[in-house]
């Protein structure tokens, strides 16, 4: 049964890998930032290699009842598969459902916690 949903459906949008870890790895965070924000509805996609695609997962929100799509691109910087890849398949999508709005987030590059992120990295390795 399609419901209306007021809120945002949340998409993390991630490459995708031949190595399965990877691709469960996007599925385990989506499934945590569903658990431990306000979205009720956060699931991941990808560009290739794992499923489902960006446009199943859009189509499965759409399915779902949502009217607004929330695209987090799952990325360390804004390179060719956010400039190119990413904004055809949100174009394509957006004609197969014009009354969805789809709107895209930034990538991980430039957020103000990616330093200390690589610090306790860095700390974690260098003991």
């Amino acid at each position: 049964m399609i419901q209306s949903h007021d809120q945002a459906a949340v998409l993390i949008f991630a490459h995708g890998s031949r190595v399965e870890e990877a691709n469960a790895g996007v599925h385990d965070l989506a499934q945590e930032v569903e658990r431990t924000g306000p979205y009720g509805y956060v699931r991941a996609a990808f560009l290739e290699l794992a499923v489902p695609d960006l446009a199943t997962a859009i189509h499965e929100a759409a399915e779902a009842g949502f009217h607004r799509v929330v695209v987090i691109p799952y990325f360390l910087t804004l390179g060719l598969h956010l400039r190119r890849d990413l904004p055809s398949l949100v174009q394509a999508e957006r004609q197969k459902f014009p009354d969805l709005e789809i709107v895209v987030g930034q990538p991980l590059e430039g957020h103000p916690l990616m330093a200390s992120i690589l610090l306790e990295r860095i700390k974690d390795a260098a003991g």
